[in-house]
């Protein structure tokens, strides 16, 4: 059960990303986009790559999902289309009113939702993606590992992305576009950076094991598997939890699929 901080930060949170200036940067397709630090440290956001169709890094990492894949944090949605384009079983999840109407027009499929919430599928997804700087969400590591694997069927597998420096911080930071650094605008909320040891040191009491790192592009990643409820080394069955890509597009009404 979340405490009220935790609900007051993920809250906070909701509405920092679910506004300008991320909106109007994932609307204009480009930054400059940062997450600020207290002490006046920037974290560029990568606004036109995720803007963009998806590079051959990701095509990679998509290539490696398994069954129906869950986005965490799919922003304007690169991953979903392509997804989408393969015939594959996918649902986009974002607080972010922008990203998702960006995703759906794209022609995937997408949630205005947030990981804490509840979810359609919940325990039944084959693999969920957490990329683009999004092992981040909610400040609390472990909280985001044990709820993603109650979102994954026994055996998932979760492919995240870790940042490129072995850290392990959890901060305050605000949301503040290129011409406001000073970061006046906007509440501060909670936020992780974690390396791939970091990463892994989080993950292993919960019951995961790391099957795959690899670096690309600048970029680092971690294959995962959750705790599996049988001793059998044979990969998890594909679940259907959602409708094919190909069918009509969900309204804001009636989720792709039923929880």
């Amino acid at each position: 059960m979340s405490t009220a901080h935790e609900v007051r930060a993920r809250d906070t949170a909701h509405h920092n990303w679910a506004a300008d200036p991320y909106a109007d940067a994932l609307q204009a397709g480009h930054g400059p986009l940062f997450l600020r630090r207290s002490d006046g440290w920037l974290l560029p956001l990568d606004v036109e790559r995720w803007c963009a169709p998806a590079d051959a890094v990701d095509l990679r990492i998509l290539d490696r999902c398994e069954g129906a894949v869950l986005d965490v944090g799919c922003g304007p949605g690169r991953l979903i289309a392509e997804l989408a384009a393969r015939g594959r079983p996918a649902l986009g999840i974002d607080i972010s009113e922008a990203a998702v109407a960006h995703t759906r027009g794209l022609g995937g499929q997408a949630l205005r939702r947030s990981v804490f919430e509840p979810l359609p599928g919940e325990g039944r997804w084959n693999t969920t993606l957490l990329l683009d700087e999004n092992l981040g969400i909610g400040g609390d590591p472990r909280a985001l590992l044990r709820r993603l694997a109650e979102l994954l069927l026994p055996g998932g597998l979760l492919i995240a992305e870790t940042a490129p420096v072995d850290v392990d911080e959890r901060i305050d930071v605000r949301i503040v576009p290129g011409s406001d650094v000073l970061g006046t605008a906007g509440a501060p909320f909670p936020w992780a950076r974690l390396g791939t040891p970091a990463l892994l040191r989080y993950a292993r009491p919960l019951g995961w094991h790391a099957i795959d790192q690899w670096a690309a592009g600048g970029r680092r990643f971690v294959a995962l598997r959750s705790r599996s409820t049988s001793s059998s080394a044979e990969p998890p069955k594909s679940t259907a939890v959602i409708s094919s890509q190909r069918a009509r597009k969900p309204s804001p009404d009636r989720p792709v699929a039923e929880a």
